[in-house]
């Protein structure tokens, strides 16, 4: 029963698939190990434990989100730039939820510092370029735009709107348009 080819980096793709099927928090070493019909032991010559199994997971999300947000951004400024981002951050926690959950996976310090999760940030402010903010209120339209994005996806993931009316959609649109007409008339401090 020898699985040639086995890598952390295929553990971590496959575990990626494994938390969009059954989420993120059930992904295990021995998860994974079933997939491949390998023994969990097996594994460890790859990936330290859980942690470390989860901890790649997590920086395979954060590189494809930081990928489709490059893509997205490509050209554009202003409002076409933030509902581009924001829209990439909606879509891919549809299509992967259990990924959209490990990009939010604490990481070590080192470990974030050298993640695709700075990329994030730097696109966020390439946004707010088109705003003329300067800093302080640029880190703060940061944060501010970060919880609304991560705050909606995940309610709506939820399910929190999907018994009332109007379509959540129409509330995304309608967000956006208030997120940009916040951003160009920032309030002073």
């Amino acid at each position: 029963m020898v699985r040639a080819g086995l890598t952390a980096e295929r553990l971590a793709r496959a575990g990626a698939e494994l938390a969009d099927e059954v989420g993120f928090d059930q992904v295990t070493v021995s998860a994974v190990a079933r997939r491949f019909d390998v023994k969990v032991a097996s594994l460890y010559s790859h990936v330290k434990n859980s942690h470390d199994l989860k901890t790649r997971i997590a920086l395979v999300a954060l590189e494809e989100l930081a990928d489709r947000g490059a893509a997205a951004l490509a050209g554009r400024a202003g409002k076409d730039a933030l509902t581009a981002l924001a829209d990439v951050y909606r879509d891919y926690a549809r299509e992967h939820p259990g990924r959209y959950d490990a990009a939010r996976y604490r990481l070590d310090p080192e470990t974030a510092a050298a993640s695709a999760g700075g990329r994030h940030a730097h696109m966020t402010r390439a946004v707010l370029r088109g705003y003329d903010l300067t800093e302080p209120d640029q880190t703060h339209a940061v944060r501010l735009l970060g919880s609304v994005f991560h705050g909606y996806v995940s309610l709506e993931a939820a399910g929190g709107f999907s018994h009332s009316t109007p379509d959540s959609q129409v509330s995304w649109a309608r967000i956006l348009d208030a997120l940009d007409a916040l951003l160009r008339n920032w309030p002073p401090a």
